[in-house]
């Protein structure tokens, strides 16, 4: 009779891996359930683990998996027992975000991998030793435990492991401003992936690809990697890979102007994580953060960032919204932060935090400072060389130069931009540029022009429905057209003239003997008064209105 058990149990361990194979995971679950009904063993535990892992059922996977990586060390098997501690590690992370205890469990693994000769094994902890030290900052170690990762694959002719070595390292190198090599591996590992015998190691190749695409703004293979992920993730029915393609899909809309598409799949992400992987949603949840205050939706996008957590794109996120309620200082110190968590050898992943930093010191007359962001800024766009970031450069070289009275250079950068956003199909980040164009035309007593890019900008951002942007056009559209008396004191007056000659807060507060908190409250009332969006168009309208005639007379 103990004979027969044994054979049964056999033939459901069978049955069960089968299923899983064939991606059967209800099929699987039941197999597996069966043979621990009559025996409890490790390999049905590991089993059942499996089948829980693709059903998203967390409180089945921790106790399968533990209790199986006990019976393996009490069997004498320390192989297998770090093959489900390496797993328990990554699970810790997955579902719950506790990357201490994900570490705790590597740190078993490796001790009872320790003595042993090469085996896949070693591959797996390196990789996910990899994975975690990238997520801490640590590109050294990770680009080393990449290349071990690879090396094991290479040896023991694993295709998963050195495809998720060469995909970990690529996506590393692309970060820190190797774009070609980073890419290069990336696209072997992705070539890679039919050979792969887990099909998750597939998803997160692809993954990693995705991503090194979004950071550089390459929206176009960014989408069609996205379909790929998107149908590996339905063949084999992961809901949590689907949920990490609908978010990086929805930000790519959110770039391409298909706001109501990018809505829908932000939330169905955030759903889908929800109810799979709930450690993993804050990504998703600032993508529909940053959407919503795109759309001038601010009291939504505080109750989005507060799920989201304490992340550099969340704080990103708030700092661009106290930009758009008027508090520039407080905006730059947001990014500031940012920036202070972001390791400087991940130099494209600082690109958006620079971007807005320019714009933050610009509006609040701290140029020189801006300067500074905008160097570097450049740094990033020389290592990066597509036409998005080319343009966002672009607009924070004419902020910077039209800030210093120079509207002639300004207008020549933000003509580019403006014609890179359109080539790129970017129509928010066009119409802004068109935004910034328009006061500096002002300026130049071009009012016919100006009257035209305002124009075009309001059209754009009222069809997509950028509420505050959209009030920002229609106030410049005014101001071209429609020019009326200031309604500011006499000192609002002198500061405005100031502004309007390039000057900023310090130098402001020189010429005026006064404290350059004083200069910075009488910016923050004439921008409040006017109803306009920045110092530039205030400046803009200081020349618009003939201000400046009498400034010496």
């Amino acid at each position: 009779m103990a004979g027969q058990t044994h054979g049964d149990t056999a033939d459901l361990l069978a049955s069960g891996w089968a299923h899983l194979h064939a991606a059967e995971w209800e099929a699987a679950r039941g197999a597996f359930s069966e043979a621990l009904a009559h025996r409890e063993t490790p390999e049905a535990l590991e089993g059942l683990g499996w089948a829980a892992w693709w059903l998203d059922d967390a409180e089945t996977v921790f106790p399968a998996r533990e209790r199986a990586f006990r019976l393996y060390r009490s069997c004498d098997d320390p192989a297998s027992a770090a093959r489900v501690g390496i797993w328990i590690a990554s699970d810790h992370l997955d579902f719950r975000g506790a990357v201490a205890v994900s570490s705790g469990w590597l740190r078993r693994a490796r001790r009872l991998l320790v003595a042993m000769d090469t085996r896949p094994e070693h591959g797996w902890l390196t990789f996910h030793e990899g994975y975690l030290a990238a997520l801490a900052g640590d590109v050294v170690v990770a680009r080393q435990r990449a290349a071990q990762t690879a090396e094991v694959g290479r040896h023991l002719d694993a295709p998963d492991l050195e495809m998720l070595g060469l995909a970990l390292d690529g996506s590393l190198l692309v970060s820190r401003g190797e774009i070609d090599e980073g890419m290069r591996r990336l696209d072997e590992a992705g070539a890679m992936a039919g050979e792969a015998t887990i099909p998750i190691s597939s998803g997160w190749a692809w993954c990693f690809l995705i991503t090194a695409c979004t950071t550089v703004l390459d929206l176009d293979r960014a989408a069609a990697w996205c379909v790929r992920t998107a149908e590996l993730a339905d063949r084999f029915g992961s809901r949590y890979l689907r949920a990490f393609c609908r978010a990086e899909y929805g930000a790519v809309h959110v770039w391409r102007g298909r706001w109501s598409d990018a809505e829908e799949l932000l939330e169905s992400s955030i759903e889908d994580f929800s109810r799979s992987r709930p450690a993993m949603v804050g990504g998703a949840l600032v993508e529909l953060a940053e959407l919503r205050r795109r759309q001038g939706r601010l009291d939504e996008v505080a109750r989005l960032l507060e799920r989201a957590g304490a992340t550099g794109p969340a704080l990103l996120c708030r700092a661009r919204v106290e930009f758009d309620r008027g508090r520039p200082l407080h905006s730059a110190e947001l990014v500031e932060r940012v920036l202070r968590q972001s390791p400087p050898e991940s130099k494209v992943d600082r690109a958006p935090a620079l971007e807005h930093l320019v714009r933050s010191r610009v509006a609040s007359g701290e140029l020189d400072r801006a300067v500074a962001a905008l160097g570097e800024l450049w740094e990033v766009e020389k290592l990066v060389a597509t036409e998005p970031v080319h343009a966002l450069a672009e607009v924070c070289d004419a902020l910077v130069a039209a800030a210093g009275g120079d509207h002639e250079s300004a207008r020549s950068s933000l003509e580019s931009a403006v014609d890179r956003f359109t080539r790129c199909g970017t129509p928010f980040e066009a119409a802004r540029a068109r935004l910034e164009l328009t006061t500096s035309l002002i300026a130049l007593g071009q009012l016919d022009l100006a009257a035209q890019e305002a124009g075009a900008a309001a059209t754009s951002l009222d069809r997509l429905g950028a509420e505050v942007e959209s009030g920002r056009a229609h106030r410049l559209l005014d101001v071209a057209t429609n020019p009326a008396g200031l309604a500011v004191t006499r000192r609002e007056r002198d500061v405005l003239v100031l502004l309007a000659e390039g000057l900023t807060n310090r130098q402001i507060a020189a010429q005026l003997v006064v404290s350059e908190h004083t200069v910075h409250r009488h910016v923050t009332n004439i921008l409040r008064k006017l109803d306009l969006p920045s110092r530039t168009a205030a400046a803009a309208y200081v020349v618009r209105s003939g201000l400046t005639a009498g400034r010496h007379g």
